[in-house]
């Protein structure tokens, strides 16, 4: 549910220009509106989802023309409602999180900052135009994020297959010794698991169990790797398809 604040004193006419500044968190955007001049003209909390970022965006429009914001956080908490922005035609400003001596000054509440976030985009100490995050390079950022972690989750699991061996029984482990990496996880593939709690019968159960765990990170880390490189190619070819238009000259009039 949104939380309305007491309306400030100051009015706008519907078409005077009026700018949002946000305040972002994890379940609920604090947002501000202020005149062209700087002057507030109300605070009031928001939801993190559609419908909350719709109420959002029809309250800030209400107060007159709406053009610009300035958000905090557009690359995490505020990523999302930076996205819908876009969409909706709004030029959206990415605002660092002020100073401590600043804060300590004015004080600290979400309305504070979220007003501070409009003022930064009026006053033009926020300039950065934030990204859109709905292209190919966002996606191959997610890609690369979860490619790292399985890679990271592999290495672990394979240092452990191997810790397993070398404590294993002599037999079991010298008939695993020396194969390389992938003829040491088809081979751990296909032991036979015996019923028990002995040693013997654990280490065989280990192995195996990690082998598919090495097995299917492998399958992500391939699928993942594919998806990149088709990102990448993606983005190469707007590059390009950019810059032939760039280049394109204009036709005689």
């Amino acid at each position: 549910m949104t939380q309305p604040t007491r309306p400030r004193h100051h009015t706008a006419a519907p078409s005077e220009e009026v700018v949002l500044g946000v305040d972002t968190h994890k379940d609920a955007h604090v947002a501000a509106v202020t005149t062209a001049t700087g002057a507030l003209l109300d605070t009031r909390s928001f939801p993190t989802t559609g419908d909350g970022y719709q109420q959002l965006l029809a309250w800030a429009r209400s107060f007159g023309r709406l053009r610009r914001a300035g958000v905090e956080c557009t690359g995490s908490y505020g990523a999302a409602l930076t996205r819908y922005l876009h969409s909706e035609g709004i030029t959206v400003t990415e605002v660092n999180q002020p100073d401590k001596a600043t804060r300590r000054r004015r004080g600290k509440t979400d309305a504070i900052d979220a007003a501070a976030a409009a003022q930064a985009v009026l006053s033009g100490r926020a300039t950065a135009t934030a990204k859109s995050g709905d292209g190919p390079v966002e996606a191959i950022r997610m890609f690369k994020m979860a490619k790292s972690s399985a890679i990271k989750s592999r290495t672990q699991a394979i240092n452990q297959l191997k810790a397993v061996l070398v404590s294993s029984d002599p037999v079991l482990r010298e008939a695993l010794t020396g194969l390389s990496n992938s003829k040491l996880i088809r081979r751990c593939l296909e032991l036979e698991v015996a019923d028990g709690i002995a040693p013997a019968a654990a280490a065989r159960h280990t192995l195996r169990l990690l082998a598919r765990r090495i097995q299917h990170l492998t399958q992500e880390i391939n699928d993942l790797t594919t998806r990149i490189s088709t990102a990448i190619g993606a983005c190469a070819r707007s590059f390009w398809s950019a810059t032939a238009s760039a280049r394109t000259p204009l036709p005689h009039c």
